[in-house]
Formats: structure tokens, C-alpha cells, sequence
């Protein structure tokens, strides 16, 4: 059987059974989407890169010591890992994320002239961008993980509900009240989320 056809339980089987490269297969398979997830989350490439291996250091001590139950589900097992670590983060620096950004140090005002109403459109669609990337930043930490899975992550309700370890009322909950405390702030705020 070639090794890129494997299951993800029978590379899990195989790593059991000693076969290093076969782990190396499975995290190779899932690196990207757990290190973007973790990285969506902290915003630090440094601190992602830590949790991103004490993702994997943790699932290998689950693995060995014969916790995991295969579901078909590991994606979403590694995911609820990164998720606890990156949550116990943040419990232990007891701070939410701030995005920063160079960008908004920039004036595009003194800086380009409109003379095009493409660039005007652009830049206006920019600002909205920034506008709901801060407010997003000052969403509860649940409701804002919610919305980056939903949206930037592209996962459904049910694996949101599975990586968090709630049930889907529960996420579907949060990702209302993640909209609704954002048009409370937009409108709060006088913003504007419309060209």
C-alpha cells in the first residue's frame, strides 16, 4: 500500500507499532492547517511555532501512552489540542490578542492622491478591513475563535463544536453573539462595514 493512500488511523497504527516516518506522514498532512489555526489565534510566529510543537508533542504522548481512540476524526483531535494550549495561553498571560499592524502608521491620505474612484473604492474597502479586524480583536475570546474558524478556516459548525469541545448550539450561540457585538460596536462607533 502506498504510504501517501494511508488512513490517518493506519499511519496512527503504524506509528504505534514504531514506524517514525508514518508520524511524520500524519503531521505533514495537517501542519499547515493546525499552525495557520494556532497562528489566526496568537498572531506571533515565535509563539505559534511553540504551541504548533507542543501540539504535536502532546498528540505523540496521547498516542503512545494509548489515549487516543480513533474516530476518523484525528484532524479534529489535533485542533481541540491546539485549541487547549492556545486558550491556556492566553489564560496564563490573562490578556486578549491585539493585532497590530505597520500598515495603519501608514497615511494614505498625504500619501496618494485620489485621483482614480478605483483607489478611492480600495482604500475605503481597506479601512473597513481594518476597522473590522480591530473590533474582532476586542470580541471574547470564544466568540472570536468561533468567527476565525467559521470564516477564515472555512470549517463547519459541527467541527468548530467537535475542536472547541461544546456541543453545535453552543458554537452556533457564539457565532451569533460574535455578530451581534460586532454591529453593536460598528454602530457604538459610528463605523461604517459598506462602501
Amino acid at each position: 500500500m502506498s504510504e501517501i493512500r494511508k488512513t490517518d488511523y493506519e499511519l496512527i497504527e503504524s506509528y504505534r507499532r514504531g514506524c517514525l516516518s508514518d508520524f511524520e506522514l500524519l503531521v505533514s498532512r495537517y501542519q499547515e492547517q493546525v499552525y495557520n489555526y494556532v497562528y489566526s489565534m496568537v498572531k506571533d510566529r515565535q509563539l505559534s511555532d511553540d504551541i504548533f510543537q507542543d501540539t504535536f508533542v502532546k498528540i505523540i504522548r496521547t498516542i503512545k501512552a494509548g489515549f487516543y481512540k480513533d474516530e476518523g476524526k484525528f484532524i479534529q483531535f489535533a485542533m481541540r489540542i491546539a485549541h487547549n494550549l492556545v486558550i491556556d495561553h492566553f489564560r496564563k498571560e490573562n490578556r486578549i490578542p491585539v493585532v497590530e499592524s505597520s500598515c495603519e502608521d501608514y497615511n494614505y491620505i498625504d500619501n496618494a492622491p485620489i485621483t482614480d474612484p478605483s483607489v478611492e473604492q480600495g482604500m475605503i474597502v481597506e479601512q473597513i478591513h481594518s476597522d473590522l479586524r480591530k473590533m474582532i480583536e476586542k470580541l471574547p475570546v470564544e466568540q472570536k475563535e468561533v468567527l476565525r474558524m467559521r470564516i477564515y478556516d472555512d470549517l463547519s459548525f459541527k467541527e468548530i463544536a467537535d475542536i472547541t469541545n461544546v456541543s453545535i448550539n453552543t458554537a452556533l450561540g457564539r457565532m451569533r453573539y460574535a455578530l451581534i457585538n460586532l454591529r453593536k460596536m460598528a454602530e457604538v462607533n459610528k463605523m461604517s462595514l459598506s462602501y
